[in-house]
């Protein structure tokens, strides 16, 4: 039985243990929170046993095995780095640090004290993903020389909410814009070259950032933003077809193939999710801790570098800096 301990009771954590209680062999035992009340009722709606007020006596639990963090961006290497050294292994939510620096630190203490660490990388996860990713490998559609994704949708945000935060590292682009970068990644590696261009709130906050990643087999075209409503499909072009994953792509229970080539119209797949989806990276956290490592072959350490080192290149070129960095 893997124990999960829960920090930040917030609205992603919510729809988290939710699906966590979907799984067998694995339990959510504590959760915490800067306020006593407030993880006492997510205890109380979830049936957890234990809530505290403080991160700190969670990370001292010896009935947790890996803490959950679901805590705003600024605090995730800080608060990470604190439970690793308390001996504890990791899910974070993404991004893993807000920048290479601090992924680096996260690294080196989970390989100090031998513990897992993983970025909640979620869609790497996701059974629509992982066969994209297998045919792709395959040759399904050739030489992968395009690729066009986006996370955009309209909010309203009072100047003073976390999403415009930047002492919390708020905007479009930690928040949203790491999505269409994990997929460029995932497809098509590291880039060569980025181009980047960003429009701002008054309060220094990202509210649209675009960016092109130039590969030596073509580019990729990315998006994020809190402005504008799009529909979230997203599009990989090969030499020999194209992949439209579904929309909300990130959270896909489907895509389709196109070979104009071959056919005329194209070839629709349907893979359900279990839950929201947040399912499958529980279980690939689990299968890890329970085999004795520290990171996962599917989303590693290494992995986690090189998506938040693209993310700070991304930045340094629309000149996009937090106050506490």
């Amino acid at each position: 039985m893997v124990k999960w301990g829960i920090i930040g009771p917030g609205k992603i954590a919510h729809k988290f243990v939710a699906d966590l209680q979907l799984l067998e062999g694995t339990e959510v035992c504590a959760v915490a929170s800067r306020s006593s009340e407030r993880a006492a009722e997510f205890a109380k709606q979830y049936g957890i046993i234990q809530s505290y007020g403080s991160y700190t006596e969670l990370m001292a639990d010896p009935y947790v095995d890996i803490i959950y963090i679901a805590t705003p961006h600024d605090s995730h290497a800080a608060l990470s780095i604190e439970a690793m050294h308390a001996g504890k292994h990791i899910l974070c939510e993404k991004p893993l640090g807000v920048n290479a620096h601090q992924v680096q630190e996260m690294i080196n203490a989970s390989q100090q004290n031998q513990v897992f660490l993983m970025e909640a990388f979620w869609s790497r996860f996701n059974p629509t993903m992982r066969e994209i990713l297998s045919k792709i490998k395959a040759n399904e559609i050739g030489e992968v020389n395009y690729l066009s994704a986006d996370f955009t949708f309209f909010r309203n945000d009072p100047d003073d909410s976390r999403m415009l935060n930047m002492d919390l590292a708020g905007g479009s682009l930690l928040d949203m814009g790491v999505y269409p970068v994990f997929l460029a990644y995932v497809v098509m590696g590291m880039p060569e070259e980025i181009r980047a261009a960003g429009r701002f709130h008054s309060t220094g906050a990202d509210l649209q950032t675009a960016a092109i990643l130039e590969y030596k087999s073509g580019i990729a075209q990315l998006m994020s933003g809190f402005i504008s409503q799009s529909d979230m499909a997203a599009k990989i072009c090969g030499t020999e077809g194209t992949i439209i994953i579904d929309p909300v792509w990130h959270e896909s229970e489907g895509y389709q193939i196109f070979r104009p080539y071959e056919q005329n119209e194209a070839v629709h797949f349907s893979l359900p999710k279990k839950g929201k989806g947040y399912t499958y990276e529980i279980e690939e956290c689990i299968r890890c801790i329970q085999a004795g490592q520290i990171e996962s072959t599917l989303w590693s350490h290494q992995n986690s570098l090189d998506l938040i080192r693209i993310v700070d290149e991304i930045r340094a070129q629309i000149n996009l800096r937090y106050p506490f960095e």
